[in-house]
């Protein structure tokens, strides 16, 4: 899961002068239904914000209507439009009942939690990982190691070779596994730090590095990510409680390549709310994969997922998106996961994750003071499922099934 901004008063994205994106389309006005004139009206510009060095552009895509910028390096102003229908609604509805059983509703949030409110307890000291354990290039280094040294392609996804593909599905299949060891330990009693000690012992125990260990100062080897926090929750002595809703994000370093995972998983009797944002979270993510195959546009991922939002009440976190994986942990291409204009088509031979975040809530958002876990800032709960997928030359492959 990769920020696109650290930001928490507005959901935002960065400017063409720091990441390749323009043009980026409302999704908060596809959940309003505005009047089709407002779909097509020119938005106020406004002037690109800089730091005091001067050295990088901060102006900023701001979604939330009508207050909506366009950097003024580019001189073309942001319009808002609406999605595509990417699906008939009985697609759509079959897609949903396959999960759930039912037809979709319109939800709400929750008016006062049925949940515990989750806030940072004491976490333990870094686990060893033993030296014939190959590393990454960020986990051999004894300070954090700038972008720049992190070994990211420059602007392209990367197009694996056959061999690299056979490497990718080895790191996957691995990651897969510890996955599931994991999610065989929740129940309520277990702390999130329990979960972080069977992810580190499994990732030893097959012979992998477990990539979020060391990954610009994370202290721990795999996120769980428990009701209120959003993503990025570092495991610490909390027990798991009876209700509670997590997501436990995998990613492992096998034989020089990434595999990267995640699912949301319930801990004894949750609320039937819980259960319908779980089911809406594994269709986003489910959907968009659907929608990969050569030459499709890298928006229609958003896109989807910004249909099966409007249609179901929930929304999607802008500002955390999916990524290129395979020898670099985070890289191109940028997956966005809600409506977007973004250009690039799907190559064969590109791997990357989809991974939206579901809110019942308001999408904004709070990094706490440990510099990483993201919290809702009304405190509503979030789901999220990924998957690592390759583009063939037919469709699309799952490699972490």
């Amino acid at each position: 899961m990769y920020l696109l901004s650290k930001s928490s008063s507005e959901s935002r994205l960065a400017c063409k002068r720091t990441m390749p994106m323009t043009m980026m389309r409302c999704c908060r006005c596809l959940r309003l239904h505005l009047q089709q004139e407002l779909h097509n009206s020119t938005l106020k510009p406004a002037n690109c914000i800089r730091n005091q060095s001067q050295s990088r552009c901060n102006s900023t895509y701001m979604y939330r209507h009508p207050r909506m910028l366009t950097c003024s390096h580019d001189d073309r102003l942001l319009r808002c439009e609406t999605a595509p229908v990417i699906q008939k609604r009985s697609i759509f509805d079959r897609l949903w009942k396959s999960i759930v059983g039912t037809t979709p509703d319109n939800r709400v949030p929750n008016e006062e939690p049925s949940f515990s409110l989750v806030t940072p307890q004491l976490v333990s000291p870094e686990r060893p990982v033993p030296s014939y354990i190959q590393r990454p290039p960020y986990a051999l280094s004894t300070f954090t190691l700038p972008e720049a040294d992190l070994g990211l392609p420059a602007e392209k996804p990367i197009v694996n070779s056959e061999g690299d593909i056979v490497a990718m599905r080895e790191a996957c299949t691995a990651a897969r596994t510890v996955l599931n060891t994991a999610a065989d330990a929740l129940q309520p009693g277990v702390t999130t730090d329990e979960i972080d000690r069977i992810v580190h012992e499994t990732c030893i125990s097959l012979g992998v590095y477990p990539s979020p260990l060391k990954y610009r100062g994370f202290p721990k080897s795999v996120c769980t990510s428990v009701n209120n926090v959003m993503c990025h929750g570092i495991p610490d002595d909390r027990p798991l409680q009876d209700g509670d809703i997590i997501n436990v994000d995998v990613t492992v370093f096998c034989n020089g390549y990434h595999g990267d995972l995640s699912e949301t998983y319930v801990i004894g009797e949750v609320d039937e709310k819980a259960t319908d944002l779980i089911a809406v979270a594994k269709l986003c993510r489910d959907a968009a994969i659907s929608a990969c195959k050569p030459g499709q546009s890298y928006s229609v991922i958003g896109d989807t997922i910004s249909y099966i939002c409007q249609e179901t009440g929930y929304a999607s976190v802008p500002d955390f998106c999916g990524h290129g994986i395979g020898k670099y942990f985070h890289g191109p291409p940028c997956i966005i996961h809600i409506s977007n204009n973004i250009q690039g088509v799907m190559e064969p031979g590109v791997t990357f994750t989809v991974e939206p975040i579901i809110t019942e809530g308001k999408t904004a958002f709070t990094i706490l003071d440990d510099g990483w876990t993201a919290v809702a800032s009304d405190q509503s709960r979030s789901a999220q499922f990924e998957h690592t997928v390759l583009v063939t030359d037919t469709g699309v492959e799952i490699l972490t099934l």
